[in-house]
Formats: structure tokens, C-alpha cells, sequence
């Protein structure tokens, strides 16, 4: 699949809580604090960054699931830091444990997905779900 991505392999992030990272609907903020979508997105990201060294040219990674516990508030000017390790090298899937930490511990759990595939299919994919 990845050739030479192994399981333990880790990728870290830092982000500093912002404003546009705050939990809002319809832009009305309900909590001036990092947010569980702003929250999933790094997880996300993070975990991505583990795969992309291991891509070929022809490659491309999918996220397929991502379960998220938020444990804790992270108010503005948090730094908060996002830690992926792969724990499931499985087929075509690359799954991976994020914890997500500010200097007041641990504020999210989450396991990420992504499923790699040909490009091509990826089109492919694409080119049926818009028809």
C-alpha cells in the first residue's frame, strides 16, 4: 500500500485558538472556545500529513471516518497540539489515534481513517456522485 509507512509512525501540530476557530452557527458564536469541527479538521489534517510522504504520484488518501471525543474547553490564544500516530495499517486504510492537548491537558481523543486510493478511481468517484 505505503510503502515504508509504518504502524507508531507519529505526526505533530501546533495551532493557536483563534476567533474563526470558535463553536458558532449561522456565525453566532455559542461558545468562545475551540470547536469540535475546528477540533476535526486538525485531526484530520494531522493524520494527513502522516500519509503524504508515502503517496505515489498516483496515489491519493480519503478521509473515510473520523470518531472525536472532546473532553475539554480550549479558550482563544490556546496553543493547542495535535499528535497522530498510525496504530492500523489494514488494506487500502491508514488509521490513526489523534490526542489533542493545551497546556491544561489532554482536550480531544480521536481515531481518523483514510483510505488510500488510485487516483483515477478517486475521479472516477467523483465523476458518478456528479452525474
Amino acid at each position: 500500500m505505503l510503502e515504508g509507512l509504518e504502524i507508531g509512525r507519529k505526526e505533530i501540530i501546533h495551532i493557536t485558538v483563534t476567533e474563526s476557530m470558535f463553536a458558532a452557527f449561522e456565525g453566532e458564536v455559542v461558545h468562545p472556545v475551540y470547536s469540535t469541527v475546528s477540533m476535526t479538521y486538525h485531526m484530520e489534517w494531522v493524520s494527513r500529513k502522516i500519509i503524504l510522504p508515502y503517496l505515489s504520484s498516483e496515489q491519493e488518501g480519503m478521509g473515510a471516518a473520523v470518531k472525536i471525543k472532546h473532553v475539554s474547553p480550549a479558550p482563544y490564544g490556546s496553543i493547542v497540539t495535535l499528535t497522530a500516530t498510525v496504530t492500523e495499517l489494514r488494506d487500502n486504510k491508514v488509521i490513526t489515534n489523534v490526542v489533542a492537548e493545551s497546556d491544561t491537558g489532554v482536550i480531544g481523543l480521536g481515531e481518523v481513517t483514510q483510505v488510500i486510493l488510485p487516483k483515477a478511481t478517486i475521479k472516477t468517484k467523483w465523476n458518478e456522485a456528479s452525474a
